[in-house]
């Protein structure tokens, strides 16, 4: 199964434009937000929706932490989401 799972940026990436560093439940990755350019782009603080290691959409607060207590009751499936994000690592 394959989800779109809530995280935080915490950071954009000197040089890399389309890059973010973003936290999902502690997890710290490089995510690609190219595709919310036309959005006003995200900032530090900005929540946003990930799939794959693309932003999809800008979502709230709120909506993230109600989206995330959803995901954690789905069990095994938001486990290996999170395993897979983990273990990737698309900065160049």
């Amino acid at each position: 199964m394959c989800l779109g799972i809530p995280g935080e940026v915490i950071e954009l990436m000197p040089g890399h434009e389309d890059l973010a560093m973003v936290s999902v439940e502690g997890v710290k990755r490089a995510v690609n937000v190219g595709l919310l350019s036309e959005e006003g782009g995200v900032e530090p603080g900005d929540w946003i929706l990930i799939h794959v290691g693309f932003a999809l959409s800008k979502i709230d607060e709120k909506e993230a932490k109600a989206s995330l207590e959803f995901l954690m009751g789905l069990g095994d499936a938001y486990t290996d989401e999170l395993q897979a994000l983990a273990e990737s690592d698309i900065r160049p």
